[in-house]
């Protein structure tokens, strides 16, 4: 998997590859016949006396040093380069794939993780691009250069090449075989963290409130000591890396002085010789060293490769049609034909057999209890899902044949819970209307019974908004919600419980403003608040997912019990009548 993410990520990035692979070329050469040159110093000129030899050859040394030290700084400058640049490309890739998944897969997945695998899975296999291009490029060339050089100079001593090489390759590949899994629970470890800490931050005034910060301190605790203890067991092997390779080094350096030293006395090895091949052996032992820490990263990158190519190989279940309908009529009437819709592996349907026609210049309401489907029955116009059964028609035409484009400029859609971006006031209106003027913030705003609250602020339009609007409250930043759909001026507008926060009389002052504003358009409310919904041109009552009585308010108090008990469970017989 690992593999081939990188492969389709370096594919546009061919000729810096090349450039690096050339480098370390040049490099890894001038580093192995460095040590026959000295050599031939110690042979020809320090054993002969000639001084000449030795500053003629001490010179070529001095330019293959300057070849190394050029093509080293190129090779690691391009590869550093080309490394960032797949990053930058991995993460593109990764968010762009996010944001055409529907709510079906952000909720498979979960927000911590799809964080988890954006940021510290990419930044992984970013620095497993890296440290190849740096190191492990050079590595294999050293180690056959530095064994064809090794036989060069002497074969019977190069025999113990044989049994070092594979005894180094056997510690590290058993030690590598066993941190793999570890390397896998640790990334599941840290979306844990990245879960319990985003729950706090968020719920910072809950866990206040309920005095649970001991306990959320706890918990805290517990998932980072889990991380902790995973951590430590991979500290535990890498801790164990080295010093067997410096073991196996050491080790072998003796054995070759040893073996070499007997060669040198019976007259078979020169000193010189036995000079070069120590340097070639110990080359070998680096570019093995490497090698093996690489090896090292390449567990923990492939676990987090994995990670990334299943987001990015996830099909996001809404998708946008292959011929896409480009042009609707600006009527903006909005009809459920028979709509079902179950979420995958659930025994029931959410939404069973809905039918619902809302009209321009009518308001539509859908009220039912808690579970009922009304939140999910929304969510299909905009196509945050995508109808089971049946189908959601936009001026006649269905929702997944339209253009995305076409259908978001159409919809004006204010969630159940209304979301702000750090920013302005004004940056958050403008936000599905860019070019917006500030006359047409001012109308939304008061509209939406928020201009009080905004000229109140030091900084009016430019006031700043927190992240998630936390520095507003609830009723404002519904106000701001609604505010920031009406400066789109859509045809459709859908309210998902978007007046729970205010007061009655602001709820009250809203919808009179409101319904002025949208007089030609299509108004769909979802509401659990009787007085909210009661003046509806028709009313939806669902139970269960299914549509039990639509009427309006008179009709359905004198012909359907659900919708009376909710009503008299909120009013008494004389405010319902």
């Amino acid at each position: 998997m690992l593999i081939r993410l990188l492969r389709d990520f370096l594919r546009p990035y061919r000729a810096p590859l090349a450039l690096v692979v050339l480098l370390q070329l040049l490099q890894t050469l001038a580093a192995l016949y460095l040590p026959t040159l000295n050599a031939d110093i110690i042979d020809y000129g320090v054993v002969k006396g000639d001084m000449g030899y030795i500053l003629r050859i001490g010179g070529v040394m001095i330019v293959v040093s300057m070849v190394q030290i050029v093509c080293s700084a190129g090779a690691v400058l391009y590869g550093a380069r080309t490394a960032m640049a797949v990053g930058r490309d991995v993460r593109a890739a990764v968010f762009h794939r996010v944001q055409k998944f529907s709510a079906r897969e952000v909720g498979h997945f979960g927000t911590p993780t799809l964080i988890t695998r954006t940021t510290n899975d990419v930044q992984q296999v970013q620095m497993l691009a890296l440290m190849t291009f740096v190191l492990m490029v050079s590595a294999p060339i050293m180690c056959v250069g530095g064994i064809i050089l090794a036989l060069n100079q002497d074969v019977p001593l190069s025999s113990l090449l044989l049994i070092i090489v594979p005894v180094l390759a056997i510690a590290v590949s058993l030690i590598i075989s066993r941190m793999r899994p570890l390397f896998r629970l640790m990334q599941e470890r840290i979306d844990g963290i990245n879960r319990v800490l985003r729950e706090q931050i968020t719920g910072i005034r809950v866990i206040r409130a309920f005095v649970r910060d001991t306990n959320e301190r706890e918990r805290f605790t517990g998932s980072n000591t889990e991380l902790l203890t995973v951590s430590l067991g991979v500290g535990r092997l890498m801790a164990l890396m080295f010093p067997v390779v410096m073991l196996v080094m050491n080790v072998s350096s003796v054995a070759v002085l040893w073996f070499g030293g007997h060669r040198i006395a019976s007259g078979d090895m020169k000193i010189g010789a036995l000079t070069a091949f120590l340097s070639y052996l110990l080359q070998i032992l680096m570019s093995v060293m490497m090698a093996t820490f690489m090896f090292m990263m390449v567990p923990r990158a492939e676990v987090c490769a994995e990670r990334i190519k299943e987001v990015l190989d996830t099909e996001p279940s809404v998708v946008p049609p292959v011929q896409p309908v480009a042009a609707v009529p600006t009527h903006g009437q909005l009809e459920l034909r028979g709509v079902q819709f179950h979420f995958p592996g659930a025994e029931n349907s959410v939404l069973r057999g809905i039918d619902l026609l809302a009209r321009p210049g009518e308001t539509t309401a859908v009220i039912g209890s808690t579970g009922s489907g009304k939140t999910t029955l929304l969510n299909l116009v905009p196509r945050l899902y995508d109808a089971t059964a049946g189908a959601v028609l936009v001026d006649g035409i269905d929702v997944r044949e339209l253009d995305p484009t076409v259908l978001s400029n159409t919809i004006g859609f204010v969630p159940q819970k209304p979301y702000l971006f750090s920013g302005t006031v004004a940056s958050n209106l403008r936000y599905g209307k860019p070019d917006a003027t500030d006359e047409e913030l001012w109308h939304a705003l008061e509209i939406a019974q928020a201009r009080d609250f905004v000229e109140r602020m030091p900084e009016g339009l430019d006031a700043p908004i927190a992240q998630g609007g936390t520095n507003v409250s609830g009723g404002q930043r519904q106000r701001l919600a609604i505010a920031r759909t009406l400066v789109r001026r859509p045809e459709i507008y859908l309210f998902d419980d978007s007046f729970s926060a205010l007061d009655y009389a602001t709820d009250a002052a809203l919808r009179r403003a409101l319904a002025r504003e949208t007089s030609e358009a299509t108004v769909v409310i979802v509401a659990q608040r009787v007085s909210t919904i009661r003046n509806a041109d028709r009313i939806l009552v669902l139970d269960e997912g299914r549509v039990v009585g639509s009427g309006t308010h008179g009709e359905l108090m004198d012909t359907n019990e659900t919708y009376r008990e909710i009503v008299l469970s909120q009013l008494t017989e004389q405010e319902a009548a």
